[in-house]
C-alpha cells in the first residue's frame, strides 16, 4: 500500500513550472500559468486559496504553495492599523502639556523666590540652622527647591485622568451593549460597541455616509414585476381595467399546480401564469434564462425541499421566481445544469460562464440544450445590454425601456435579459481563443474582456425583471430626525442613478418641493467642472454675473462658509461614479466639496468601494468635522475604516462590515438612538467629568503654591502626606466617576424628541480650551480662598481655652477638611441626574474621609508607627473647636457662592435649549409626550432604475472548476419572506429645523421660563 501511494504521488507531482505575477496585495486578482506534462493550464484567482481560507465539500486534494509568509496576499494587505482617536483625546494631550508647562513655571517662580529669600533672609538663620558645605550657595538652594516643588506640585498634572477616562468609556460601551431598545428580536442581534475609545465622539457627528442596499433597505429581494416581449406583468386590474393597489389582502397567484414551488413566493398577476401554461415561447425562454444564468448553489436535503445558496439576494429572488413559474433549478455539476421544466427533467451542458465584474456589469452563460443547440443567455444592466442588441430588437428595446422607466418610478431594481443562438463551428473557434487567452500572463483580463465582448454582440432582447428591495423599518423617521440635529447624510451606493434617486425620494431625502436637484453626469473632466460651477453659481445667485468676472467669483467663493449658514433654500446633489472620479481630482475636489456642503442632500451613485473611501476622506480632511460611515457589506469596509466612526449593520451580506466597524447593530433606525442618546450622553458626561477633574486638581494643588510664600519657599507641604496620597484615589475619585457614568441633562425620550439638543456637541461647546481655562481659573480662585481665609482667621482666632491656633498641623487639617467639603458640594451642584450610586459615592466619600482622618491621627497608629503618623490628636483637637467649623463653613460658602450665582443668573437670563427642556421635563415627569401623527406620501416618477450588482467578482470560474460542490448535490431554494414596509411617513418634520415644537401648554410653560 505504501509503495503504491508513493508511486501515485510521484506520478502526480512530476516536474512542472509555474509562471505568475510577483507578490502583491490585490486580493481579487491572480494571473499565472502552470506548465506541466507539456500542457499549459490557466491559474487565476478562482484557483487560488488565500491564507486563512477553508476548503469545504472536498475529501482530499493536491495543492501547491505559490507564496508564503510575508509574500502572501493577506500579509501584503496588512498595512499599519490606523488608531482612531477622538478630538477630546487630542485636546487632553494638548492640555496636559500646557499643565506641565504651567508646573514648570510655578517651579521656576518658587525657585527664584527661594533664591531671593535665602539671599536676603535665610543667612540670618545660619547661626540657628547652619548650611552644609554643598548648600552654601543660594542659587544652588533655589535649584534644589525647583525640583522639590516639581515633586510637590506634580498632582496638578492629571495622570490618573487617563485611567478614569478609560473606565468611563468602557462603562459607556456596556451601556450601549445593554440597551434593549437597540436589540433586534427577529435576528436576535444586540447592539455592540466594538471599541471603547470613540463613545463621546458619537455626540459630535456632523456627516453620515451611508450605503443604500442592506443599510437603508432590507436587502431582502422579492420578484415584483417583469416585462416580456413588450408586455408588462405584475400589476392587478379590476373589472373596469383600472390598476388596483396591491395590499396584504390582495389575492395571490395559486401555484399549487407546481409541487416544487416556494410557498413563501407571492405574485399577484395571473396572466403571467397563463402565458407560461399556454407555452408562449417568449415567456418560457424568459424563465429558462433565469433558471440557467446564475451562480446559485442548490441543495435538496429531502424531496421537494429546495434551498438556494445565492451570491446575492437578487439572484436568489430571480431563481426562485423561475422555480415557481415551472422552471425549477434542481442540480448542477461543473459541466451540467439540471432543470425541471414543466414537470420534465432537462439537462443542459454548461460550456462556459462569462462572469460578472464591475466593468462588464453583466453575466452570461453558454449552454447546450438537450436538442443540441448552443445558446448564450445574458443578464445585466439595461444600458449595457441595449448597446449589444441585434438591430431586429430595436422596437422591443424602446417598449422595454418605457417599462423600465415605470418600474424605476416605483423604486424597483431592474435587470435586462437577452439571448443569442450560436453555431457549433463559431463556438469551437471562440472556445479555442478562450483557452489560449486564459493561459497568457500579460494583460489576461483585458484580452478576456475583449473575447467576451466579441461573443456578446448581436443578442436578442427577451425582456426585463423588476425586483423590490423594501426600505427598512423607521428609515424615513430616522433620516428626518438626524436632519433636525444638523447631521448631513450622504448616500454612497453602487446602484444606478435612477435607483438611488428613487430611494432618495422614498427616504424623503429628495422631495418635489426642493428648489433644485443638481445631477452631475459629465463624461469628461471639463464637463464635470462646468456642471459643478454652474450648480454652485445657481445656489449662490451668481448666474447674473458675466463670464468675465472671474476674479470676483473667486472672492465670493472664498466666503462659502458664510453662505452655508445663510442659505435658506434647499438643494440636492446627485453625482454618478464616472463624474465623481473626475470631481475627486485635486483641481476639482474643493469645488465638489463646497457645492456638496451647500446642498441639503448628497447622493453618489455607481461608486466603487475606493471612491466611497475617497469621499469620506475628502470631507474628513477639509471640513475638520466628525464623520460616520455606515454600511453592511464588504464593499463598505473601506469607508467604514476611513471615517472617524465606522458602523456596521449585520444584514444579508455577511459580517465583513461588522468586523471592520467600531459599532454594530441590526437596523439603520438604531443609529438615531446611538447618536442622539448614547452619543450625546457620553459627550455630555465626559465634558462635565473633565471640567470638574481639572477644577479639583487645581484647587487641591495650588494651595502649596500660595503656602510657599509664607514658608520661605522651603518646599514644605500644607497637607499631611497621607492626605496628598489619598485625595485623588479615595476621597474624590468615586463621586466624579459616578457623575461621569450616570449623569444626564435630559432623559432619552426628550433627547429623541428634541434633536436640536445634539448641536452643542457638533460645535464642541461643552468642553474646549475656553472651558478649560474657566474651570482651571475657578480652581485657582478656590485654592486662593482655601488658603487665605483660614490663614487670616487663624491669625486672629483663639481656642475656647484662650490659647492661639499657632500649629501648622491644625491649619493643614482645616484646609484639607474644607477642600473635601468644597469639592463635594461642587460636584453635587454639577450633577444633573441623581441616582442611588451618586448619593452613596458622595456621602460615602465624606464619611470615609473623616473616618480615615481620625484613624490616622489617633494614638493607636502613632504608637505603632510614630514616624509615619506624626499628626497625633490633631483632628480631635482641631475639629472639636466651634471656631474651626465656622471657618470651614465660611470658606465653603465663599468658594461655592459665586459660581452658584453665575449659574443661576445664566439659566434665568440666558437659558439654553437644554435648560428649557429640562424645566419642561421636571414639570411633567409623569406626562408622556404625545407622538406626532405620521402619514406616508406616495410618489410616482419616470426615472429609470437598474439592477445593482455587488462590486465583487462572481463565482463562475469557481462553479465550472467543481471545487465548491459534490457531484451528487441536488438543488434547493431559499425562501424569501416578504416583510411589510413601514407605512409611517414624516411630512413636515424637516421644516422644524432649529425649532422646538411642543403643544400649546408646553409653549406656555416655555414662555414662563423665559
Amino acid at each position: 500500500m505504501f509503495l503504491r501511494d508513493h508511486f501515485l504521488l510521484s506520478c502526480c507531482f512530476s516536474p512542472g513550472e509555474v509562471i505568475c505575477e510577483p507578490p502583491n496585495n490585490k486580493l481579487d486578482k491572480f494571473t499565472g500559468t502552470l506548465h506541466w506534462r507539456d500542457n499549459k493550464y490557466s491559474l487565476d484567482n478562482e484557483k487560488m486559496l488565500l491564507r486563512g481560507c477553508v476548503l469545504r465539500n472536498t475529501e482530499w486534494c493536491f495543492g501547491m504553495v505559490i507564496f508564503a509568509g510575508l509574500q502572501t496576499k493577506l500579509m501584503q494587505n496588512c498595512g499599519r492599523t490606523k488608531f482612531k482617536r477622538t478630538s477630546i483625546d487630542k485636546l487632553m494631550n494638548t492640555l496636559v502639556l500646557w499643565i506641565f508647562a504651567f508646573l514648570i513655571c510655578m517651579g521656576v517662580v518658587l525657585a527664584i523666590g527661594n533664591t531671593i529669600w535665602e539671599t536676603c533672609v535665610g543667612r540670618k538663620f545660619e547661626l540657628f540652622l547652619p548650611w552644609d558645605e554643598f548648600q552654601s550657595s543660594a542659587v544652588f538652594s533655589g535649584f534644589l527647591t525647583f525640583w522639590s516643588y516639581i515633586i510637590i506640585l506634580n498632582t496638578v498634572v492629571p495622570i490618573s485622568l487617563y485611567v478614569s477616562v478609560e473606565v468611563l468609556r468602557l462603562s459607556h460601551s456596556f451601556f450601549i451593549n445593554w440597551d434593549q431598545k437597540m436589540y433586534h428580536n427577529q435576528s436576535d442581534t444586540p447592539a455592540e460597541a466594538r471599541t471603547t475609545t470613540l463613545n463621546e465622539e458619537l455626540g459630535q457627528v456632523e456627516f453620515i455616509f451611508s450605503d443604500k442596499t442592506g443599510t437603508l433597505t432590507q436587502n431582502i429581494m422579492a420578484f415584483s414585476k417583469c416585462s416580456i416581449n413588450g408586455q408588462t406583468y405584475g400589476d392587478v386590474y379590476d373589472e373596469f381595467n383600472q390598476k388596483v393597489e396591491i395590499t396584504e389582502k390582495t389575492e395571490c397567484v395559486d401555484f399549487s399546480f407546481n409541487p416544487l414551488c416556494d410557498k413563501a413566493f407571492k405574485f399577484y398577476d395571473c396572466s403571467l401564469v397563463e402565458a407560461v401554461k399556454q407555452q408562449e415561447s417568449a415567456a418560457q425562454d424568459f424563465f429558462r434564462l433565469l433558471a440557467l444564468c446564475h451562480t446559485v448553489m442548490p441543495e435538496e436535503k429531502s424531496e421537494g425541499n429546495l434551498v438556494y445558496q445565492a451570491q446575492s439576494p437578487d439572484e436568489g429572488a430571480l431563481v426562485t421566481a423561475a422555480r415557481n413559474f415551472g422552471f425549477i433549478f434542481r442540480a448542477r455539476t461543473p459541466e451540467t445544469i439540471t432543470l425541471c421544466e414543466r414537470g420534465r427533467a432537462a439537462t443542459y451542458d454548461l460550456l462556459a460562464i462569462l462572469d460578472f465584474n464591475n466593468v462588464r456589469k453583466r453575466m452570461s452563460v453558454i449552454v447546450r440544450n438537450p436538442q443540441g443547440q448552443i445558446k448564450l443567455y445574458c443578464k445585466g444592466a439595461d444600458t449595457i445590454i441595449f448597446d449589444r442588441l441585434d438591430p431586429s430588437s430595436e422596437d422591443l428595446m424602446y417598449a422595454t425601456s418605457e417599462h423600465l422607466s415605470e418600474f424605476a418610478g416605483e423604486g424597483l431594481r431592474t435587470l435586462a435579459l437577452a439571448y443569442k443562438d450560436l453555431s457549433k463551428e463559431y463556438y469551437q473557434v471562440w472556445q479555442k481563443k478562450l483557452h489560449y487567452v486564459s493561459t497568457v500572463i500579460e494583460n489576461r483580463e483585458e484580452q478576456l474582456a475583449a473575447l467576451y465582448e466579441e461573443i456578446e454582440q448581436g443578442m436578442k432582447l427577451l425582456g426585463a425583471t423588476a425586483i423590490e428591495d423594501k426600505l427598512q423599518e423607521g428609515v424615513q423617521e430616522t433620516i428626518a430626525c438626524l436632519n433636525l440635529a444638523d447631521i448631513k447624510i450622504w448616500v454612497l451606493t453602487g446602484d444606478k442613478l435612477e435607483t438611488a434617486m428613487s430611494i432618495g425620494y422614498s427616504c424623503n431625502m429628495l422631495r418635489d418641493d426642493m428648489d433644485e436637484v443638481f445631477v452631475i453626469s459629465g463624461l469628461t473632466q471639463l464637463e464635470v467642472q462646468q456642471q459643478l460651477r454652474n450648480a454652485k453659481e445657481n445656489i449662490l445667485g451668481l448666474r447674473r454675473l458675466s463670464s468675465t468676472a472671474d476674479v470676483q467669483k473667486g472672492d465670493v467663493f472664498a466666503e462659502d462658509s458664510v453662505f452655508e449658514e445663510t442659505i435658506i433654500s434647499e438643494y440636492a446633489l446627485v453625482i454618478n461614479g464616472h463624474s465623481l472620479a473626475h470631481a475627486l481630482e485635486p483641481q476639482l475636489e474643493h469645488t465638489l466639496l463646497d457645492l456638496a456642503c451647500l446642498c441639503k442632500t448628497v447622493i453618489c451613485c455607481r461608486v466603487t468601494p475606493m471612491q466611497k473611501a475617497q469621499v469620506v476622506e475628502l470631507v474628513r480632511r477639509h471640513k475638520m468635522a466628525v464623520t460616520l460611515a455606515v454600511g453592511d457589506g464588504a464593499n463598505d469596509v473601506s469607508m467604514i475604516k476611513t471615517a472617524h466612526i465606522g458602523v456596521g449593520i449585520s444584514g444579508q451580506e455577511g459580517m465583513q462590515a461588522v468586523l471592520a466597524s467600531d459599532y454594530s447593530f441590526a437596523q439603520f433606525r438604531y443609529l438615531q438612538r446611538l447618536l442622539l442618546v448614547h452619543g450625546r450622553w457620553s459627550y455630555f458626561r465626559m465634558c462635565n467629568f473633565l471640567a470638574y477633574f481639572f477644577y479639583k486638581n487645581f484647587a487641591f494643588t495650588l494651595v502649596h503654591f500660595w503656602y510657599g510664600f509664607f514658608c520661605g519657599f522651603s518646599a514644605q507641604t500644607v497637607y499631611d502626606q497621607w492626605f496628598i496620597t489619598l485625595f485623588n484615589i479615595v476621597y474624590t475619585s468615586l463621586p466624579v466617576l459616578a457623575m461621569g457614568l450616570f449623569d444626564q441633562d435630559v432623559n432619552d425620550q426628550n433627547s429623541l424628541r428634541y434633536p436640536s439638543l445634539y448641536k452643542p456637541g457638533q460645535q464642541n461647546l461643552l468642553f474646549n480650551k475656553r472651558q478649560f481655562f474657566l474651570c482651571t481659573l475657578q480652581g485657582m480662585v478656590t485654592s486662593f480662598l482655601l488658603f487665605f481665609i483660614p490663614y487670616g482667621a487663624f491669625s486672629v482666632m483663639l481656642k475656647d481655652d484662650g490659647s492661639d491656633f499657632s500649629d501648622q498641623q491644625a491649619f493643614a487639617v482645616t484646609i484639607a477638611t474644607t477642600l473635601v467639603i468644597v469639592v463635594s458640594v461642587q460636584i453635587g451642584l454639577d450633577t444633573h441626574y441623581w441616582t442611588a450610586v451618586n448619593h452613596l459615592f458622595m456621602w460615602g466619600s465624606l464619611i470615609v474621609y473623616f473616618a480615615i482622618l481620625f484613624a490616622m491621627q489617633s494614638d493607636g497608629l502613632f504608637g505603632i508607627f510614630p514616624s509615619n503618623f506624626p499628626f497625633i490628636g490633631t483632628a480631635r483637637n482641631c475639629l472639636s473647636e466651634k471656631s474651626v467649623w465656622l471657618v470651614i463653613l465660611l470658606t465653603t460658602v465663599v468658594c461655592i457662592l459665586p459660581g452658584l450665582v453665575v449659574s443661576f443668573l445664566r439659566i434665568d437670563l440666558f437659558p439654553t435649549l437644554t435648560d428649557k427642556i429640562r424645566h419642561l421635563q421636571q414639570s411633567r415627569k409623569k406626562q408622556r409626550p404625545q407622538e406626532q401623527n405620521l402619514r406616508r406620501v406616495r410618489r410616482t416618477s419616470s426615472r429609470r432604475s437598474a439592477y445593482a450588482f455587488s462590486h465583487q467578482q462572481g463565482y463562475g470560474e469557481l462553479i465550472t472548476s467543481g471545487k465548491n460542490m459534490r457531484v451528487s448535490t441536488l438543488s434547493s431554494s431559499r425562501s424569501l419572506e416578504r416583510i411589510a414596509q413601514s407605512s409611517s411617513w414624516i411630512e413636515n418634520i424637516l421644516k422644524r429645523k432649529n425649532e422646538v415644537s411642543a403643544e400649546p401648554a408646553e409653549s406656555h410653560k416655555a414662555d414662563r421660563l423665559k
